[in-house]
């Protein structure tokens, strides 16, 4: 048992001291970089929406409300949705008197290989290749801006001769579920992908958050557009990864300018999410399953357990990881103004992301992995 605690000791060491300063949730889109282009270059925003009724027009109107001095554009696209996602971006628009600054492009038909988020993407951005805009701004249908929030990711770009800008939006944290799993959701991509390394030209981390990603038209252009990924069911990262591999510099923040209006009511609703995609990050691996349910127990059950059960000296050492473990977690709990109380908690919490991650393994097993808005499509990407 001594063993034990030690080796969590040596680990939660290494994550503190030498994983890029992830905990500290201090990698955001702050100060204001004070760059002015001239001229402000083009963007085309393209929206996926399947069945997006609920949020869309709220996206829309955050989008068309853009405090940029260049043409912008919205293009949404339809991905066959069996709802009033189209009604409601049209008026959305109408309402603010822009409606021709919207294009609503009609989704065609899921090919094989594709998944529905990036079929959905290579579509509007099929149709707004002819303006030749400067930028794409990637954005999911139920994130909302705050109005400098473009003009501050092109400075950031401009400034920085970057190929990419993404912005990690700050995800509802109002219902039970979402106070307990939300925040941690975000401490781990960061663990996973420190924010700084994925900024390091020459670090092999790449990253990104898919729900806001401005990309340079060129730069994904030269990788071979949206279709070079078109399998990937963690699309984000792996653009993110195509972008940094073939040179190019990108960058990755916390953010309040960006807000997901998703809503996570029930335990069930973050599990489909985490579910959604976990296996593939895995890379449908059993070994690597097996490893991170056995890294998972080691790096969070375990020094609690040591502690409360476990004879002197150990419970005496896995009492420091405890205490460490539960410190590291309070800056991202401050990000997001929630209760420190929950900081104690990160071993239950943990528990529960490793339930999700199995279940991922299973429905992937039974051939309904990647589920999401009615759609299977793991099977495609694996």
């Amino acid at each position: 048992m001594i063993v034990l605690a030690f080796l969590s000791a040596a680990i939660w060491i290494y994550l503190i001291v030498a994983r890029g300063g992830f905990w500290r949730a201090a990698d955001r889109d702050e100060p204001i970089v004070d760059v002015s282009p001239s001229p402000w270059p083009s963007v085309v925003a393209v929206v996926p929406a399947r069945n997006e009724a609920e949020v869309i027009a709220r996206a829309v109107t955050s989008l068309l409300g853009q405090d940029y001095p260049g043409p912008l554009r919205i293009v949404v696209v339809d991905d066959s949705s069996t709802d009033m996602t189209t009604g409601e971006a049209l008026a959305a628009a109408q309402s603010r008197g822009r409606g021709t600054d919207l294009t609503i492009v009609p989704g065609t038909p899921l090919p094989a290989g594709w998944t529905g988020k990036l079929w959905a993407l290579h579509q509007g951005i099929e149709a707004a290749g002819s303006t030749e805009p400067t930028y794409y701004w990637l954005s999911d249908a139920d994130i909302t801006y705050e109005s400098d929030t473009l003009r501050t990711m092109v400075m950031r770009a401009t400034k920085d001769k970057l190929v990419a800008v993404s912005l990690m939006a700050r995800l509802r944290c109002e219902s039970l579920a979402e106070r307990m799993l939300i925040p941690a959701f975000i401490f781990f991509f960061q663990m996973l992908y420190p924010f700084r390394w994925v900024r390091r030209p020459g670090s092999r981390t790449a990253a990104a958050a898919g729900g806001c990603i401005l990309v340079a038209r060129t730069a994904l252009t030269e990788i071979g557009g949206i279709g070079s990924i078109r399998g990937a069911l963690i699309d984000d990262c792996t653009l993110a990864a195509r972008l940094k591999g073939d040179g190019g510099s990108i960058w990755l923040g916390l953010t309040s300018r960006a807000q997901s209006i998703r809503i996570y009511d029930h335990f069930d609703d973050i599990r489909r999410m985490v579910a959604r995609s976990a296996y593939a990050q895995l890379r449908y691996s059993p070994l690597m399953l097996l490893g991170t349910v056995l890294g998972m127990t080691v790096v969070y059950v375990a020094p609690p357990a040591i502690a409360l059960l476990g004879p002197a000296p150990a419970s005496y050492v896995a009492a420091v990881v405890w205490i460490a473990m539960t410190l590291a977690y309070v800056p991202t709990l401050r990000f997001y103004a929630s209760s420190w109380l929950w900081a104690p908690l990160l071993p239950i919490i943990a528990l529960c992301y490793t339930a999700f991650t199995l279940d991922s393994a299973i429905q992937h097993t039974l051939g309904r992995g990647g589920l999401w808005k009615g759609r299977v499509q793991a099977s495609r990407s694996a």
